[in-house]
């Protein structure tokens, strides 16, 4: 296994610090680099583009989500996961709307960063509570304003990518979810890339989203 390039984002020194060791101990990641605003973030992902980014919301000169925004439409393979005090359930789904890939508390547990890294970087995101709970809620709520039918929504994906996005929202790998359709991990890596561009999503995290808004996922 390669070893991986994670950058943090944060700027409060003390706690950009703190995460920067924490990060370091993983067993899979070879380097961390730190930014304290977008802007310095920026500069570093022109320089060397890292696997992972640990970004903070608010930082002064440039925040956390210019630089999400910013970043994925430059460089889409770079996964973002959110770090942050705000747990808004409308925080969160924006950010999963903007292309990130994951949420955390900046009181998570340190097992629960390094599995999100590991996650977002093998699997395309991860998915924790506070996660699942934004994308039922809100949606909920947004079907409850708008309550037209979305029959065409819902019938945009075959039975088979069904399938796939149901195995997604478990949180399985391309490779698992082809061993248990016996079918190859790229037939599943073309699967999911028509599939995001069926429903407009930029990465797994997204599929999931549609998943919950159409009922496909409940």
């Amino acid at each position: 296994m390669n070893k991986w390039t994670v950058y943090i984002a944060d700027d409060q020194t003390l706690f950009r610090k703190g995460m920067s060791r924490l990060v370091r101990s993983f067993k899979n990641v070879a380097e961390v680099r730190e930014a304290s605003n977008g802007q310095e973030l920026l500069d570093l992902v022109s320089d060397k583009r890292p696997h992972a980014i640990l970004m903070d919301l608010e930082m002064p000169i440039m925040d956390g989500v210019e630089a999400t925004e910013k970043i994925l439409a430059k460089y889409d393979n770079i996964k973002i996961i959110v770090l942050s005090m705000h747990d808004s359930q409308n925080h969160i789904f924006y950010m999963i709307e903007a292309g990130a890939h994951a949420f955390l508390l900046k009181n998570a547990e340190p097992e629960e960063v390094e599995q999100a890294i590991e996650s977002v970087i093998e699997k395309d995101f991860y998915q924790n509570e506070i996660v699942s709970a934004a994308l039922r809620n809100v949606t909920r709520s947004r079907k409850k304003v708008d309550s037209r039918p979305v029959f065409q929504n819902q019938a945009v994906l075959s039975d088979r990518e069904k399938e796939i996005l149901i195995l997604i929202s478990r949180e399985l790998t391309n490779k698992e979810i082809g061993e248990k359709l016996f079918l190859s991990e790229k037939t599943i890596e073309n699967h999911k890339a028509r599939m995001m561009d069926k429903v407009g999503s930029r990465n797994s995290i997204g599929l999931v989203k549609y998943g919950y808004e159409t009922g496909l996922i409940t």
